[in-house]
């Protein structure tokens, strides 16, 4: 019983700051690969972005600026404010100083 205690409160400790972003992680790398993607690759006109790009503090921050194409436009009007939440959720989570750091290949 114990251990199932000590189990869950680890749990619970590694994703509670996963689950604050409010966000489909899921739903936000789907919406990463079908938007961001097509201009942000290695090669392309615009600079490449992963995850990794930044740490959290620093996406929680571009996204708390709401801006795109640095203060151009607002992030909003390339997808549904649902949608800006889930990439914010997924580019946190996956951020070069996460638990699950992840480059967002493909």
């Amino acid at each position: 019983m114990r251990n199932s205690l000590l189990l869950l409160a680890a749990i619970t400790v590694i994703t509670a700051p996963l689950a604050a972003e409010g966000g489909s992680d899921t739903k936000g790398k789907f919406f990463f690969k079908k938007t961001c993607k097509s201009c942000h690759t290695a090669g392309s006109a615009a600079k490449e972005i992963t995850p990794l790009s930044k740490t959290q503090a620093q996406w929680k921050a571009y996204f708390a600026a709401g801006k795109h194409k640095k203060g151009a436009e607002k992030l909003d009007t390339l997808l549904k404010p649902e949608q800006v939440k889930d990439v914010q959720t997924f580019l946190v989570n996956h951020a070069s100083d996460s638990p699950q750091p992840e480059t967002c290949g493909g």
